[in-house]
């Protein structure tokens, strides 16, 4: 009679144990059935190994047991490939590094069609750079990057096709060439702009010279503008005061004729023998000879010739 109540406690105590061992199951069972997929994900289903399709989003509930569930984001997706070491087609070693975005857009297919997309996908993006690499010369990696980040994303593309996935857009970020290549471009740059230098002052130099002969001919134009103008009006002037010196001339002939019409010529016989008388009181040695000693000379010739004329024609 003593022992069986703690018999009887001892079984409630183990029901009590089962029911929970049976909820927290159940539980565990319902935790897994029922999935929440935000808006941005599915989830695709598998049910005894075989896809049923992709479910959601919002609130999808699986067959405990026979159903599994593989998410899949299908927002656009960025991925870093580190530094990987391509030969160019002139045998040039550089180290390339790229990111590549990218966005899944079957589901089912992304999880079917491979395994581990991720590390595919980068192991094809570092064959498909060393591809593209190898058949580019340097200067045309260094100098076409968007040509080469079309090239990747092209041939990326084809592969990443049949797995659902679209290759979005793919960016080389940096190109390290080899130590003495670098050199070779820093020099060459160096020459380069001290090229452009030197071509940028011979081109100063040479407007420097034009604007000088320029303002040179303008001066001499100006000069010479100057020295016709000043040519000219002295020319005008001289003609204005010769002008002048012709009219005042005229003015005094004049002046002097109509006086000399007034005057007496006794008055004109006295001033001609006091004009004699001066000229002969002078030192000078001068021979004068009055008008009318000329006079008689012209007389005398003329008789001396009519003699001889008369003279010969009796000759004859």
């Amino acid at each position: 009679m003593l022992y069986t109540p703690v018999f009887a406690n001892s079984a409630a105590l183990g029901g009590l144990c089962l029911l929970g061992t049976l909820a927290v199951f159940g539980l565990i069972i319902l935790a897994s059935a029922i999935r929440i997929v935000p808006e941005y994900q599915r989830l695709v289903v598998f049910r005894l190994g075989r896809c049923i399709g992709s479910k959601g989003p919002g609130l999808v509930i699986l067959i405990p047991f026979l159903d599994r569930g593989v998410r899949v984001d299908l927002r656009e997706q960025v991925r870093e490939i580190p530094h990987q070491t391509c030969i160019t087609k002139d045998n040039a070693a550089i180290a390339v590094d790229f990111i590549w975005y990218y966005k899944v857009l079957d589901a089912e297919q992304s999880v079917i069609q491979v395994g581990n997309f991720e590390a595919a996908a980068q192991g094809m993006a570092t064959t498909t750079l060393r591809a593209v690499i190898g058949g580019i010369l340097l200067d045309d990696v260094l100098s076409e990057r968007e040509h080469i980040n079309n090239m990747l994303r092209a041939r990326l593309d084809e592969v990443t096709e049949r797995w659902g996935v679209k290759v979005t857009n793919v960016e080389i970020r940096e190109i390290v060439p080899p130590k003495k290549i670098q050199e070779a471009m820093d020099r060459q740059m160096s020459a380069e702009r001290e090229r452009r230098a030197v071509v940028t002052e011979s081109q100063g130099k040479r407007e420097a010279a034009i604007n000088v002969a320029e303002g040179e001919k303008q001066a001499a134009i100006l000069r010479a503008e100057g020295e016709k103008q000043a040519a000219i009006l002295k020319a005008e002037g001289e003609k204005q005061s010769q002008l002048l010196r012709a009219e005042g001339f005229a003015a005094a002939l004049k002046r002097i004729y109509s006086v000399a019409q007034t005057v007496d010529p006794k008055t004109m016989t006295l001033q001609y023998f006091d004009t004699l008388k001066a000229m002969g009181t002078s030192p000078a040695t001068k021979f004068i000879f009055p008008m009318e000693f000329t006079g008689l000379l012209d007389d005398f010739l003329r008789l001396r010739q009519s003699g001889e004329a008369q003279d010969r024609s009796s000759e004859e």
